[in-house]
C-alpha cells in the first residue's frame, strides 16, 4: 500500500491590507463645460469625456471652497484662501470671502436674507433692488457669522 506524502508546508506570507485609497475617487468641476468629473485619487489631471478639456487636479490636501457666481449664478469651486474668483462662463470676478468676513441682513423691502461683506454700510438686494442700510446703525436683523 502506498504511503501518502506529507504536503509541503506553505510559507507564511504576512497579510498586508491594501492601501485605503485603492479604488477611491474624488471629484472636481470641468474647466471647460462645468460638468462634475469623477477621477481616481492620485490623478494629476482629468480629461472631460464631454468637451475634452483637460482640468488639472489640485494637490492632495488642498482645501476647496465654493461660491455662486454673481453674474451667471454658476457654482464655482476655488482653493480656500483665494481673495477673488473669475467665472469661466461669464468672466465675472467674484469676491471670495471667508466665513468670518461676511454678515447677513434681511432686505428692508422683500425680507430676502442678504449676505454682504462685514463692515459695509449698505447692501443692495438682487431680487428687488432695494438698498438696505447696515453697519454701526444697523437693526437687530443683522447677524454676523464668524468661525
Amino acid at each position: 500500500m502506498p504511503v501518502p506524502l506529507a504536503p509541503y508546508p506553505t510559507p507564511t506570507v504576512p497579510y498586508t491590507t491594501p492601501p485605503s485609497n485603492v479604488g477611491a475617487q474624488s471629484q472636481l468641476v470641468c474647466s471647460g463645460c462645468r460638468n462634475l468629473l469623477m477621477y481616481p485619487v492620485g490623478a494629476t489631471s482629468v480629461c472631460c469625456a464631454v468637451c475634452n478639456a483637460v482640468t488639472p487636479v489640485p494637490p492632495p490636501g488642498t482645501e476647496m471652497a465654493q461660491l455662486i457666481c454673481g453674474g451667471c449664478h454658476t457654482l464655482l469651486m476655488y482653493i480656500r484662501g483665494a481673495t477673488s474668483v473669475q467665472c469661466s462662463c461669464c468672466h465675472t470676478v467674484n469676491l471670495a470671502l471667508e466665513a468670518n468676513q461676511v454678515a447677513h441682513v434681511n432686505c428692508g423691502n422683500c425680507r430676502m436674507l442678504l449676505m454682504y461683506q462685514y463692515g459695509a454700510r449698505s447692501v443692495k438686494c438682487a431680487v428687488c433692488s432695494f438698498v438696505t442700510s447696515v453697519g454701526a446703525s444697523s437693526t437687530s436683523t443683522e447677524q454676523k457669522f464668524s468661525t
